[in-house]
Parts: C-alpha cells; sequence; structure tokens
C-alpha cells in the first residue's frame, strides 16, 4: 500500500468500529440525527431470464438446450439487492409494469430482499422490460426489449428520502442532470448530507464526452472502470486517470478487472492498489454494482481506504463465481463462510497466507445476528422445474 501524506491506519481520520450488528453503521461527525435509509438509487428494472449451461450460443435457426436458467430482477435491481444482502437499509426508485413480470419483480424485491419501494411506481399497461441472457464458456449475449417509463424518475421521486448515501449513474436519465434552473434529485439529496457515489457506463457511440463529468459536482465518490475512467479523462493510463478523477471528487476508484482495483481518498490521504483475487468467474453481471455496494457499507463504517476496497474487491469476485446479477450478489453469510474456509486450510500456500493478512479484518466486521445469516437466494419464474422426476424423455434442466 502506497499510503500519501497524512494518512494511516491509526490516524485520526478513522472512527472507532461500529458495532457489529451493524457494520456500516458510523456516520460522519457532524451528521445530524439518524437517517431513514442507508442507500438509495434509481434506474431501470428488468426482469433477467437467464439461460446457462451452453454448450454454444444458437445460430440461426438453432435450438439449443441449455442445462440451467434462473429468473430474477436486474437492472438497477442489480445494485439495490447486493446492497441489501449486505445489510444496508436499501431505497429503490424505479417503473415497475402490471404485468406478470412487474408482480415477480415487485414482489421478490419488497418481499425476499427487503428493499424499500416507497418510491417506486406500478403502472398499468406499460411492459415491464425483459433481458434474455445466454452463456456458453467463453462468452454471453443478451436480447431486451422494453420501453422508456411513463414518468420521469425524477418527477417520481420528488423530495429524495433521507439516506446516508446514494448510487447514481451519471449517464442519461440517472437522476445527475435535469432541465436548466431545476435541482435534481442528487442535488437535493446532497444538500441534505447524503454520500453520493457516482457510476458511469460505457459509450457506444465512442464520443466520450468530458462534459459527463461536471456532473460530479455534488458526488463523494466516482468509480468507473478503467476503459471508461482513461476515455473520459483523456489519459493513457489506470493511474492518471486515478489521479485525474481525484481532482474532481473526494473518493476516487478506478476498477481494473483482474488487474484489481485503484483507489484515493483525498480526506485522509490514503492511495491503494489491491490486486483482484483469484477467481473462476462464471458470469461479470451485477460485480460492478455489487463492488459499488460494499464500497458504501465500508465508507459509512468509516473503514481505512485498503479495508474498503479489499472487501468490495472480495464481494465482486464471490459474485462472478456465480451466474444471474442479483442471484450472485453475496450475503454476510456468503462472506462469512469463505472466511472460515479460508481459515480452516490455515494458509496452507503462499497466496493463501496473503488472504489471511489482507482480510484479517474481518474478524472485526462480520456482523452478529440474522444479518450475519443472510446468503444468495433463488429466485425464479420456473418453480415447477424444481420438482423432482422431469416427465420421461425431457433433456435434463435445472434452475439456478
Amino acid at each position: 500500500m502506497d499510503v500519501r501524506t497524512g494518512g494511516s491506519r491509526t490516524s485520526d481520520h478513522v472512527p472507532p468500529r461500529p458495532p457489529r450488528d451493524r457494520p456500516h453503521a458510523a456516520r460522519r461527525a457532524g451528521q445530524p440525527g439518524d437517517t431513514d435509509l442507508d442507500v438509495f438509487m434509481s434506474g431501470t428494472v428488468f426482469l433477467d431470464i437467464v439461460f446457462t449451461g451452453l454448450e454454444h450460443r444458437p445460430a440461426g435457426g438453432e435450438e439449443v438446450w441449455s442445462t440451467g436458467m434462473g429468473s430474477a430482477p436486474g437492472g438497477i435491481a442489480n445494485l439495490a439487492v447486493a446492497a441489501s444482502r449486505l445489510g444496508l437499509r436499501t431505497g429503490l426508485a424505479a417503473a415497475f409494469g402490471d404485468d406478470a413480470y412487474g408482480d415477480f419483480c415487485w414482489s421478490t424485491l419488497a418481499e425476499q430482499e427487503g428493499v424499500d419501494l416507497s418510491r417506486s411506481r406500478r403502472f398499468p399497461r406499460w411492459h415491464t422490460p425483459v433481458t434474455v441472457s445466454m452463456a456458453d464458456a467463453t462468452d454471453r449475449g443478451m436480447v431486451t426489449h422494453g420501453h422508456p417509463p411513463p414518468v420521469d424518475l425524477g418527477e417520481m421521486i420528488g423530495e429524495p428520502p433521507r439516506s446516508a448515501a446514494a448510487i447514481v449513474d451519471l449517464g442519461p436519465g440517472g437522476g445527475a442532470s435535469g432541465p436548466a434552473g431545476t435541482a435534481t434529485w442528487v442535488e437535493r439529496a446532497h444538500r441534505q448530507g447524503t454520500l453520493v457515489f457516482a457510476d458511469l457506463g460505457f459509450d457506444p457511440t465512442g464520443a466520450w464526452d468530458r462534459g459527463v463529468l461536471d456532473r460530479l459536482l455534488h458526488c463523494h465518490a466516482f468509480m468507473p472502470n478503467a476503459v471508461e475512467a482513461m476515455a473520459y479523462t483523456r489519459t493513457t493510463t489506470p493511474q492518471e486517470a486515478l489521479y485525474a478523477i481525484a481532482d474532481l471528487v473526494p473518493l476516487a476508484i478506478v476498477t481494473n478487472g483482474a488487474q484489481g482495483a485503484l483507489a484515493l481518498d483525498a480526506g485522509t490521504g490514503e492511495e491503494v492498489a489491491v490486486p483482484a483475487l483469484r477467481t473462476h468467474a462464471l458470469d461479470p453481471t451485477g460485480a460492478g454494482d455489487v463492488f459499488g455496494a460494499a464500497l458504501v457499507v465500508g465508507t459509512l463504517g468509516g473503514w481505512p481506504l485498503l479495508e474498503r476496497i479489499s472487501f468490495a474487491s472480495l464481494c465482486a469476485a464471490l459474485a462472478v463465481q456465480h451466474f444471474g446479477g442479483s442471484l450472485a450478489a453475496p450475503g454476510w453469510g456468503d462472506i462469512a463462510d469463505w472466511w472460515r474456509d479460508l481459515r480452516a486450510v490455515a494458509g496452507a500456500t503462499a497466496y493463501e497466507q496473503s488472504l489471511l493478512r489482507r482480510f484479517a479484518f474481518l474478524d472485526d466486521v462480520i456482523p452478529i445476528g440474522p444479518i450475519a445469516t443472510t446468503r444468495r437466494a433463488e429466485a425464479t419464474l420456473a418453480h415447477l422445474s424444481d420438482l423432482p422426476g422431469p416427465p420421461a424423455g425431457t433433456p435434463p434442466g435445472a434452475s439456478l
């Protein structure tokens, strides 16, 4: 770790550990009272139908049987589920249709995953967006159908709820931009004392308009991947992109896939480079959402930067080992399982010894109580496929 002037594990900038039943419970000095939510976000919810175990993706006119499938809320729901499973009181503003797809997504998020949908709305005769994803051993392809929501998300949200943190997409419709002279919900949230964490997707036009970065004005953190970071900042290395972003926000992060992640916290002076965990990645869908949710947990908990980025990298690594976006997002139970299994081998290799050192802080932050048992869920519309004894002659199939 390269610690810049003013940062250390024993620095006055690092608050005491929060109670283990709420590892994210620390708040910034001077923030009045508590908040209604830990994290708030807005965006589009899709019904994701994921086919896995394909020998190859279908060519024109070809039918291919898969050995696995699952259905779950996707899109912004990937982020909401990831945050909720890590114990964050999570609020989501999104449009839902009044069709069966909307029923499934709404009930899964509200009842199974505990996401607050009080800022979301159901719209009659509006089709819930749907994405079908097909993954083989080398890649995945997707087909999506949807329509713009009947009401702008900013109008739907109105005055945002009091939240310790918010996560926003800087792209069109994400909430960070709006009509001139009108405060966006992100700006209003910032005025309430909310820490805003920003992300930004790939620009398929290739323009990489630097003007997008002006939307970081009210943001605490920016966490693009290396390709996006270099393109928007007009730099040639992830490190230089990190420094350019650090001039714009207090917390700069650049994720770089198998190369790990870079981060710089201007408040503490900490700068870290965290290697990615060695893992067999099956599906990267939602990994960035899991990283962002875990980063919020560590930031609200007042953890040192190295621990925050290490924890976010671990959660993302656990997610990519499974298929299906929100289906793959780990809970604290999954994290505790991984830590227990690692400690059981007692550092049999030098790499495992390095992990034991890097993640020793987990003993202090893995919560106690009901939240500690939260694990991945199996959300699917295909309930009958889970029953034993398929009809004779039916090709094998299984839900995720």
